[in-house]
């Protein structure tokens, strides 16, 4: 992601917030500071979701907290999508190169994701790339839903393990074939 993709990112931005209310979204006069700091976040590699077929970026996600050396572990995250790309197997790709790069190109034994408890719609896309729950850790992170600044959330945690991965790879290789 970089500063290119900021006409692109506003138009995301600006669509329906509706879905919005647990994770941080920029609002489309804020994209060019959203971009200039992910960008500039130490264990952060955000990338923006282009889509194919709209021919423009539609959202971001990433790489964080990079664990172990050589790395054994990280987690993937920081995402979100124009209402009008949501459901649409953007996402769902995105998290399949994501995890392949991480199991089959670093050779990480864990890849780990998370969204506040209370975000159902988050819960079930990440149970939705083959990711299993682990847990809700209570008080785990910074809060992003509105009003709540300073305060920490519950997190619930999924994860992907090496071990995992084959069964994880056919299911998301199957369901990508679906939607194209």
């Amino acid at each position: 992601m970089g500063e290119w993709h900021a006409a692109d990112l506003a138009a995301a931005a600006g669509e329906s917030r509706e879905s919005y209310g647990w994770t941080w979204v920029p609002t489309a006069a804020t994209v060019d500071g959203y971009i200039a700091e992910q960008v500039a976040r130490v264990g952060l590699a955000p990338y923006a979701q282009i889509s194919r077929q709209a021919g423009r970026a539609v959202g971001v996600t990433a790489y964080w907290d990079p664990r172990g050396e050589p790395l054994s572990a990280i987690d993937v995250g920081f995402t979100w999508l124009a209402a009008s790309a949501q459901r649409s197997g953007i996402n769902l790709e995105a998290k399949y190169l994501l995890f392949k790069h991480a199991f089959e190109g670093w050779g990480a034994r864990r890849v780990g994701l998370s969204t506040d408890a209370r975000n159902a719609r988050s819960r079930a896309a990440i149970a939705g790339v083959g990711a299993r729950f682990e847990g809700v850790l209570r008080n785990w992170s910074r809060s992003w839903a509105p009003g709540e600044a300073g305060r920490l959330r519950d997190s619930a945690l999924f994860s992907v393990v090496a071990e995992e991965w084959p069964e994880c790879r056919a299911y998301l290789e199957h369901r990508l074939s679906e939607t194209r």
